[in-house]
């Protein structure tokens, strides 16, 4: 399974199929809240901070903490947070 190598996300989930780069075209690296037109969408993020982000969001949406806790672990290893 592909995942957003910024957030984690699974790109399946993404209601866009992916973010988009500076020509238009589909990311095949990073989904649609994370980077649109070439670009980042939180450019001074850190991978905690977007960690800490995706935990409160997932928790939003209902799912229990410990679980966006576990799902989010793996995000500093992410292929935007290794540069």
């Amino acid at each position: 399974m592909q995942v957003c190598q910024s957030c984690g996300m699974p790109l399946k989930k993404d209601p866009e199929q992916g973010g988009t780069e500076a020509d238009g075209s589909k990311s095949a690296k990073y989904c649609s809240y994370c980077y649109k037109d070439g670009e980042f969408t939180w450019k001074d993020c850190t991978a905690q901070q977007m960690r800490e982000f995706c935990i409160e969001a997932m928790a939003k949406n209902g799912m229990p903490k410990f679980l966006a806790k576990l799902f989010t672990m793996n995000i500093p290893k992410l292929a935007r947070w290794t540069k």
